[in-house]
């Protein structure tokens, strides 16, 4: 076994494909083996039967089953009233969206041009040893978009890079990807080595015939040959960006041998002399995800995951871009998401993303950005007031241009529901006034533009969108939207098998 969760922790969880009903909303969080869900609470319980009870009231009247009804854009503004009458008025939809047909595919048409460029996609590798995954995702069910697998149901073995195309282009609005991964000292454990993420970029490109996807070049501070990795990046693989996890081992934290900082000058400010000659100025940071539970498993890492690290980075490396992956959020998954919440009712702050937030204002510097990632999947389905108040917060202090769009799909299955959250979403006026936070405003607005597609184009110099347009990834996915069997509102990953067995045992 590898991972976070030991075999005993996995006999009191479920596969979240398995387990869940299939909202186009999450209504409980999932986990991974990174960490231990939380069990789904009473109003996440509230908001999963209004979905249903709206499902089996209207889908009836439109001739469909509840599973079709759920899978279209009515289904989905369902889902979001089904929020807003549980959390408050934080996501802009009408009733009518739900139970006119047609209503909601005719705001859905209109902003499905909008440029989304995801920075933060994940899929595994044919011969992973991650067994988490590889259970979770057994069973997902046909691609619809390549005739050679459509044959026969597929294994995770075969329908991993497929089904991450599936969910990231043809179920959602995602116009352009950037393949991630994580690295692990032991190399079998790599989610995707960075030979494995350039023929993925590749292959989905010279099939395009446009730029669709980008690719990390994953760096390993202190291990044995890894500046000769990245020398090998920069002249072979032509990564896009580079990606790192101070922590060293986010995988398997008990083999962790090499967690590094970022101010480190010993050992980073070589790296960062050399990637900047070589032109490949973007620094990308896993931080956070460090709640209780985990701290106790792995104090000797803590030091390593917050952000004390990046100001003087970012102050003695300007000419640099640190995006900071999940925007340093800690408090992830059971043992701790729940306390984000009484956090800022209590005090207004976040641990580490207010921090993130005010590294700027602090250091003097303009090169520092916020990924979402979890920090939005997870909130969203914690509680969405307070994924409004962390959007405020890093937008006040970073600046809506230094937020980028990053959903780590596919554990979450399909990104389209974040996207949906986002376009709707609205920090509400009383906590704009007492925070100071600036509103999101509309859908396509300037605000919601940068965060989506705006800054990460400029960043990763990213034009000929265009040509987008009319290239075979979106002729397959007009084919897909008139045969294919439509999203599946999976999300692959684990569950509470029993409310009751929430404490992880140590």
């Amino acid at each position: 076994m590898t991972g976070f969760l030991t075999e005993d922790d996995l006999a009191k969880l479920q596969p979240a494909d398995e387990a869940m009903f299939p909202s186009p909303i999450p209504t409980q969080v999932i986990a991974s083996d990174e960490f231990w869900p939380m069990p789904q609470n009473d109003r996440q319980k509230r908001v999963e039967a209004r979905i249903k009870a709206m499902a089996d009231e209207i889908a009836p009247k439109q001739g469909m089953t509840r599973r079709r009804y759920l899978q279209t854009a009515a289904g989905m503004a369902a889902a979001f009233l089904a929020m807003n009458e549980e959390y408050g008025p934080l996501y802009g939809v009408s009733k009518a969206e739900a139970q006119t047909p047609g209503a909601a595919e005719a705001r859905a048409a209109t902003l499905s041009d909008q440029f989304i460029m995801d920075v933060h996609t994940h899929f595994l590798r044919p011969d992973t040893r991650l067994m988490t995954f590889v259970e979770a995702r057994r069973n997902v069910g046909r691609a619809g978009w390549n005739p050679q697998i459509r044959v026969e149901e597929q294994t995770i073995q075969s329908l991993m890079e497929a089904n991450w195309f599936k969910e990231m282009f043809l179920d959602s609005d995602t116009k352009v990807a950037l393949i991630s991964g994580a690295p692990s000292e032991d190399e079998r454990d790599w989610f995707l080595t960075n030979d494995m993420k350039f023929d993925a970029r590749k292959r989905v490109n010279d099939a395009a015939g446009t730029r669709r996807v980008l690719s990390h070049g994953i760096f390993t501070p202190g291990q044995p040959g890894w500046m000769e990795e990245v020398e090998r990046c920069i002249t072979e693989l032509n990564v896009d960006s580079f990606k790192g996890y101070t922590v060293g081992d986010n995988t398997n934290k008990h083999l962790a041998q090499h967690p590094w900082r970022m101010d480190d000058e010993r050992l980073m400010y070589p790296f960062y002399e050399r990637i900047l000659r070589a032109g490949k100025g973007i620094v990308c940071v896993h931080k956070g995800l460090y709640p209780q539970q985990v701290t106790q498993r792995f104090p000797h890492l803590l030091p390593f995951a917050g952000v004390d690290d990046v100001g003087k980075a970012a102050k003695d490396w300007p000419d640099i871009k640190f995006v900071i992956y999940h925007s340093a959020y800690r408090w992830t998954g059971g043992g701790g998401a729940g306390t984000g919440v009484e956090q800022f009712a209590r005090t207004g702050r976040v641990d580490w993303t207010t921090d993130l937030a005010e590294i700027p204002s602090k250091f003097g510097v303009t090169n520092v950005y916020g990924d979402l990632g979890q920090i939005f999947a997870q909130t969203t389905v914690i509680e969405p007031g307070l994924c409004a108040a962390l959007m405020g917060t890093l937008i006040r202090g970073l600046g809506a241009d230094h937020v980028v769009w990053g959903t780590d799909a596919v554990w979450t299955g399909s990104p389209q529901w974040q996207i949906e959250a986002l376009r709707r979403l609205e920090i509400p006026e009383a906590m704009q006034r007492q925070h100071g936070f600036a509103p999101l405003g509309d859908a396509d607005g300037p605000v919601k533009r940068m965060i989506f597609g705006e800054t990460s184009a400029r960043m990763y110099n990213y034009q000929r969108r265009a040509d987008l347009r009319h290239d075979n990834v979106s002729k397959a996915k007009a084919d897909y939207a008139a045969h294919g069997e439509g999203r599946s509102n999976l999300a692959y990953g684990y569950v509470i098998r029993n409310p009751g067995l929430e404490t992880i045992v140590s």
